[in-house]
């Protein structure tokens, strides 16, 4: 693969990682909501979700999930149950009438904030095959495990810049106080588009 075909994949990674989905959408709703450090702890557990993921697909686990559906099930209904719960959250946050306290990044502890992005990505089944089709598109047949990790180094480069960057943007006053002034109409976004991603989890074919 050329200089100029790895540079394509890795925008298509980036394409395909920084479009509305999940993971983007609860950092981008953290850091609205809660701030900078809460919405980059969102995005440290999605990467290290990724990451977990990229390795398994660099060590061929994805080929060993392909072969045990029941693995890849489970998995889709724990991931579509969890976005589910965060849509419920996010319906019920929309119907509330609290006031719009400003943000604050000391708001709750960090933990369950990075736990709650690991969680997103590692119940997602959608993301080892991900990997495991970008590794058969970028690494040769038969090549070194160099080659292997270096294209997974590559990539998850791609993925903290993706995250990260989407933390810093999210958490900066223009997007704050547009979150404090529309908060509820933002929540009502949120829980419909995780509901949407849960069931859209629950209903597709991942072959």
């Amino acid at each position: 693969m050329t200089g100029i075909e790895f540079a394509l994949v890795l925008l298509a990674w980036a394409v395909g990682g920084g479009s509305p989905g999940p993971a983007t959408m609860a950092i981008a709703g953290t850091s609205m909501n809660r701030g900078r450090r809460p919405g980059l702890a969102v995005a440290a557990g999605i990467v290290s979700g990724s990451a977990a993921w990229g390795l398994a697909a660099a060590l061929g686990l994805n080929a060993l999930m392909a072969a045990n559906a029941w693995i890849v099930e489970t998995l889709r209904y724990v991931g579509a149950a969890y976005l589910l719960y965060l849509a419920f959250k996010a319906a019920r946050s929309a119907m509330t009438d609290k006031p719009l306290l400003p943000v604050a990044a000391g708001q709750g502890g960090l933990l369950p904030l990075y736990i709650k992005g690991l969680l997103i990505h590692l119940t997602n089944p959608k993301a080892i095959l991900g990997w495991g089709a970008v590794f058969a598109i970028a690494v040769p047949v038969g090549a070194a495990q160099t080659v292997v990790f270096e294209t997974y180094a590559a990539l998850l480069a791609v993925s903290c810049c993706l995250f990260f960057g989407y933390a810093l943007v999210f958490s900066s006053g223009v997007f704050v106080r547009g979150y404090q002034r529309m908060r509820r109409w933002f929540e009502g976004a949120f829980a419909f588009l995780f509901g949407l991603a849960g069931i859209k989890i629950l209903t597709a074919r991942l072959t």
